[in-house]
């Protein structure tokens, strides 16, 4: 099972190193693949189909209201700054930035402030 995970998790890994986020690293969260930042979890795996991303209260409201068949979440994460995604429902271009907003949510403000807020244009 662990290798199945590391192969879905393999998107998100792909995703964040594409948008070239600074000190990211892979690490596990409960016993499932992780990205972290500085040593604190930004987004990780709940299982096979979920993924579970760390967002302000508001984005995640909003998120769920604007996009329920993609974001959602469950008596559990109530409360919690953090929106459960749907991955087969999500193309990587959004998925890419909601990555990037977890990172910033969690990535020291020193950190975050030395990144563009917008990635430079590629030809």
């Amino acid at each position: 099972m662990t290798d199945d995970l590391d192969q879905i998790f393999a998107r998100i890994e792909q995703l964040a190193q594409t948008r070239a986020l600074p000190g990211v690293a892979r690490a596990t969260s409960y016993g499932t693949p992780a990205l972290k930042v500085r040593n604190k979890s930004f987004v990780r795996l709940k299982d096979a189909g979920t993924l579970v991303l760390l967002c302000p209260a508001e984005q995640k409201t909003l998120l769920m209201e604007i996009s329920p068949e993609i974001y959602f979440e469950t008596d559990h994460y109530v409360g919690y700054p953090a929106v459960l995604i749907r991955l087969a429902a999500i193309s990587d271009e959004e998925l890419s930035l909601r990555l990037e907003d977890a990172w910033r949510f969690k990535a020291p403000k020193k950190l975050a402030a030395e990144r563009p807020t917008k990635p430079p244009a590629t030809d």
